[in-house]
């Protein structure tokens, strides 16, 4: 998700032999010469292309669309989530589709692959591939550790709740449907309510017009027995997540009512980083070719509100901020201050051939992280836990309280 698409390009990635099994599939492109085609050469294959009617490349390309954003080491492990909770009572049938993927050369291939030959764990794969590229998730603690009802009963429940709770609420949602998988330990429930009717401008088959449809929207649960926690996943206001979380409990858990929510009493520590021999782990394998401190924000545990930031550019100078950290220190001993905020930043390589994708991220006290959940993001969130970055329950307060206020 978030990579540049296009056609031509997606054609040079892909070898000759699987784009032919693709077209030969929808039953086109039959006088295209595949196998006397240089690979990467795909000018003939291009040209053949755009002489299909618009209609059918439209289809075929959000299909390719689809295979191109999966073709990355997230959309892998989604797709191996799947095909192991599907072949679970066979594990020995989940080791040779495992086998046989790992042994392709990169993961285009394995995602065309799983497009064309397993149909059965592509279409859920993508869905959990979906939800953890989205951000604006909305947790919620204090559950029961009790399994949720997965069956048709309980998902016709949800959607009645939340048919209902749109169409009185903002005249929305005459239909619903509601789709339950599990993967990674957790129950998602992926919700579909009917939107307001739109028309849309388009051109069709070289005519313009308007198109009236009914699209749906997103609501995505995702459930956790073990932690006793739900994330929530939609796009609106934050009055609905109550209600929402509500309908969940109700529907799902059986529970009378919705529990109360304890405060997230979780708390990143970042005084460690202070340090000048503090190390950042990772794997070269991850693509991550470098990680440096960029910034770092001291407070007072004196005066309350009391701040020192501290920047420098640490991909010319790696120890740039400790050189700052330490003259400050003269003046400041390090038991007057703690650390409330720093930013990382680090070089990760996104594709072979091409300069590494430069990423900058904040983490700010008690536990905020800028770092999106996109194939870059999930392997530095990896890299922090490694690193022993992570956040934890709160065991003291590390700024304490102060009275007056002061410049530091």
């Amino acid at each position: 998700m978030g990579r540049h698409y296009s056609t031509r390009d997606f054609f040079r990635q892909m070898p000759n032999r699987l784009l032919a099994r693709y077209f030969e599939a929808h039953g086109v492109l039959a006088g295209v010469n595949f196998a006397g085609l240089r690979e990467t050469k795909i000018e003939p294959l291009f040209a053949a292309w755009l002489g299909l009617p618009e209609d059918e490349r439209k289809a075929m390309d959000a299909k390719l669309l689809e295979i191109s954003e999966m073709s990355t080491d997230k959309g892998f492990r989604a797709i191996l989530g799947e095909a192991e909770w599907q072949l679970r009572k066979t594990p020995e049938a989940y080791a040779e589709l495992v086998e046989k993927l790992a042994a392709l050369a990169n993961h285009h291939e394995r995602a065309m692959v799983t497009f064309l030959e397993h149909p059965e764990f592509w279409r859920v794969a993508k869905l959990f591939f979906h939800a953890d590229n989205l951000s604006y998730w909305r947790k919620r603690k204090g559950f029961p550790h009790q399994p949720a009802s997965v069956h048709e009963d309980g998902r016709q429940a949800l959607a009645e709740s939340i048919r209902d709770y749109f169409h009185r609420t903002e005249g929305r949602g005459n239909n619903c449907v509601v789709e339950a998988y599990r993967w990674g330990g957790l129950d998602y429930f992926f919700a579909y309510p009917e939107d307001y009717s739109q028309q849309s401008i388009e051109w069709v088959n070289g005519k313009f017009g308007r198109r009236p449809h009914n699209p749906a929207f997103e609501v995505i649960f995702a459930y956790s027995e073990s932690e006793g926690t739900l994330a929530l996943n939609y796009r609106g206001s934050r009055e609905t997540d109550e209600p929402l979380q509500a309908m969940f409990a109700t529907a799902i858990l059986n529970l009378p009512e919705l529990p109360p929510d304890p405060d997230d009493t979780r708390i990143y520590d970042l005084n460690p980083l202070r340090a000048r021999g503090f190390q950042f782990k990772y794997d070269r394998g991850q693509g991550i070719e470098e990680v440096a401190l960029k910034r770092i924000r001291l407070e007072s545990k004196v005066v309350r509100g009391d701040r020192i930031t501290l920047e420098a550019n640490t991909f010319s100078n790696a120890d740039g901020i400790y050189d700052l950290i330490e003259r400050i220190e003269k003046s400041v001993p390090p038991k007057l201050c703690t650390v409330t905020q720093v930013e990382i930043g680090a070089k990760v390589a996104v594709e072979v051939d091409r300069r590494p994708k430069t990423v900058s991220f904040r983490i700010t006290l008690p536990n905020s992280c800028t770092l999106k959940h996109d194939d870059v993001g999930l392997r530095l969130r990896e890299m922090l836990v490694a690193s022993g970055i992570e956040p934890k329950e709160r065991s003291q307060d590390l700024r304490p309280e102060a009275t007056g206020s002061a410049e530091v």
